[in-house]
């Protein structure tokens, strides 16, 4: 008899295993079909190659897109965030998707990128939407290049100030085996990590990795907001060189900024900065600040929603789509 329960044991991991087989191998088939559907394209620069998407027509605008990104997370970042009356052009960061990570790379190199891809396109200026990550590069190309600038947004932008955490307490040993479990993912470029860890354990890594704030209550249209972006870095392991980028140089880099490194006052383009009150992953005590040393910005504050900006889509984009039909024909005003 207790041989028989060994052999249905077995038998359940086996049918349980060639299930989760199934739908990983049907997971990232999709994830990459998406990319590919995206209709990307290269750009050969001094930088190297940089890949790029574009949609819609009229005033062109890069969407710099966050962490674990790539063209096609700017394009949906975008889809959420920007009027279809605009042009989009979202590139893939160093590290990212097409974009491969050149020697000694930094910052500011990739804010010469994007002036190099605007040049390979024939584009004198343009505004800019830098996400969450994004932020950095999205800023010192408006200091490195204020000439090929009409307006900067910055979208739960990194800010100089306090890191992330905010809310996001956790017991002393879940947050080592989660931080353990990060780097282990990102530095192995591990697919099936990643997959396994949205699609089985979304509740756990949403908050650490979407930047849902501690007990939100989430409606379906949220947590399906929550599952695309997610699915958006997949597969991760083509993502994983940006990532570590972000993760240990960009992102810290521009946390602990000096004004030597980012002088935000000599940023003369208008600028708007979209911060959820709530956010535990870019606070928004440091968007508060971050406003304060930039002469021509303007603060949109969202009254919830978390990283994601769950359930404000449409306010956000109502605010970008007002901003920059209002400053990209006209010259900024000093507050």
């Amino acid at each position: 008899m207790a041989d028989v329960r060994v052999v249905l044991v077995l038998l359940g991991i086996a049918v349980a295993g060639a299930a989760v087989a199934v739908r990983y191998r049907r997971d990232t088939r999709a994830a990459r079909a998406r990319i590919e559907r995206s209709g990307s394209r290269v750009a050969r620069t001094d930088y190297g190659r940089i890949a790029y998407a574009r949609a819609g027509d009229g005033y062109p605008v890069l969407a710099i897109h966050g962490n674990a990104g790539g063209f096609d997370q700017g394009l949906l970042l975008a889809d959420w965030s920007i009027d279809p009356g605009f042009q989009v052009i979202a590139p893939s960061r160093f590290g990212y998707p097409g974009s491969p990570m050149p020697p000694n790379a930094s910052v500011a190199m990739q804010a010469d990128a994007y002036a190099a891809l605007l040049d390979s396109l024939s584009i004198e200026q343009a505004a800019v939407v830098g996400y969450s990550a994004g932020s950095a590069s999205a800023i010192q190309f408006a200091l490195r290049h204020p000439e090929r600038l009409s307006a900067l947004v910055l979208v739960e932008p990194v800010a100089p100030g306090k890191g992330p955490g905010k809310g996001l307490v956790m017991p002393r040993s879940a947050s080592i085996i989660f931080t353990l479990f990060t780097i282990f993912t990102i530095s192995l470029k591990s697919d099936f990590m990643y997959w396994a860890a949205i699609t089985y354990f979304q509740p756990v890594v949403e908050g650490p990795w979407a930047g849902v704030p501690p007990g939100k209550r989430l409606t379906p249209d949220d947590k399906a907001d929550i599952r695309v972006l997610l699915s958006s870095s997949l597969p991760v392991s083509v993502r994983a060189d940006g990532s570590s980028f972000d993760t240990y140089v960009s992102t810290p880099g521009l946390l602990s900024a000096s004004e030597s490194d980012y002088p935000f006052g000599s940023i003369r383009a208008p600028t708007l900065v979209i911060s959820a009150v709530d956010d535990p992953l870019a606070l928004h005590e440091n968007a508060r600040a971050l406003v304060e040393k930039i002469p021509y910005a303007r603060l949109q504050a969202v009254p919830g929603g978390g990283h994601m900006l769950l359930g404000h889509h449409e306010e956000v984009r109502q605010g970008i789509t007002e901003f920059l039909r209002s400053t990209v024909a006209s010259p900024p005003q000093p507050r």
